[in-house]
C-alpha cells in the first residue's frame, strides 16, 4: 500500500472547518498516512487555544512513524527555492514561506509518498519541479 503525508492546511481545514472529510476518507483507505516533523512542527506552532494544543499533541503521540527532512533535503530546498524564487521574482518573505512546502515535497520524494494538500499552487509547482505525488483536498 503507498504511502501519503497529509499537510498542515488539510489538517487545520479539517479541525477548524469541518472540511476535507471525503478526502480524508478516500486518503485513509487508499495510503498509509505518515506524518512529516515539518507539519507537525506547524501545527505545534500555531495551535492557540487549549482545544487546538490538545489535539496537535494527541497527533503527535499517535504519529509513531515521523519522518524528517535529512541534511540533503535541507540542501536542496535552498537550491530549489533559489531556483524558483529567481524565477518568478520572489521576494525574502516568499521565499521563506516556502521554505516547509520544499522541505515536505522532498522529505515525500525521498519516501516515494504522496502529499495530501489544499495548498494547491505551491504544491502543484513543487510537482513539477520534483516529479512528486499531489493530492489535492
Amino acid at each position: 500500500m503507498p504511502w501519503a503525508i497529509i499537510d498542515t492546511d488539510v489538517y487545520i481545514g479539517h479541525w477548524e472547518r469541518g472540511r476535507y472529510e471525503e478526502t480524508l476518507d478516500a486518503v485513509r483507505r487508499a495510503f498509509i498516512i505518515r506524518h512529516s516533523s515539518v507539519v507537525l512542527s506547524e501545527l505545534r506552532r500555531g495551535a492557540r487555544t487549549p482545544g487546538g494544543r490538545r489535539l496537535v499533541e494527541t497527533l503527535y503521540r499517535l504519529a509513531r512513524v515521523q519522518w524528517d527532512p535529512t541534511a540533503a533535503d535541507w540542501w536542496s530546498a535552498g537550491a530549489l527555492i533559489a531556483e524558483i524564487g529567481n524565477r518568478k521574482g520572489w521576494d525574502r518573505g516568499q521565499r521563506r514561506d516556502f521554505q516547509n512546502d520544499a522541505l515536505i515535497a522532498l522529505t515525500a520524494r525521498r519516501h516515494g509518498s504522496a502529499v495530501v494538500t489544499a495548498n494547491r499552487r505551491d504544491f502543484e509547482l513543487l510537482a513539477t519541479e520534483l516529479g512528486v505525488r499531489i493530492i489535492a483536498a
